[in-house]
């Protein structure tokens, strides 16, 4: 079967997929399609799998630390006050790993929500550009390549 995410991860293998912030030791950081909040970002495994249930110990573990590193990047470069994380694989039945930057301007009862529960229209008002997100991306690549943390 092949998704989105196995699109994505092809296109980021070959060059051409103008979202990635960089080459993590499990798969790929990459912007989201959609920049509501500012600097949600994905990490997409290399190779694809299922589930983080496919992976073996070891790479599950290093999934789950380059995701957080993501949300280290992201409270460093944007401001955010936290991060949420969703690993769902619902709709698109292949592992990858949500990232949201959370930030104090929101409203008071949105806070306590995950960002799903914005409406949808307010969740893609923003696309992601890749001249308009340059400074982003490249801001996230550069905080997790100085830690070492891009292969």
């Amino acid at each position: 079967m092949t998704t989105l995410i196995h699109e994505r991860v092809a296109l980021a293998k070959s060059g051409q997929n103008p979202t990635v912030i960089g080459r993590m030791a499990s798969g790929w950081a990459v912007l989201g399609d959609s920049q509501f909040p500012r600097g949600y970002s994905l990490l997409l495994p290399d190779p694809v799998v299922g589930s983080i249930n496919d992976l073996e110990h070891p790479e599950r573990g290093r999934f789950l630390s380059d995701m957080v590193a993501v949300g280290d990047a992201l409270l460093a470069v944007t401001g955010a006050y936290r991060i949420n994380y969703e690993i769902l694989g619902n709709s698109d039945q292949a592992l990858h790993a949500h990232i949201f930057a959370r930030y104090r301007t929101e409203d008071a009862e949105r806070l306590r929500s995950p960002v799903w529960m914005y409406d949808a229209a307010l969740r893609n008002s923003e696309c992601f550009d890749p001249i308009a997100h340059a400074d982003l991306r490249q801001a996230l690549s550069d905080w997790l390549k100085e830690r070492g943390l891009l292969v």
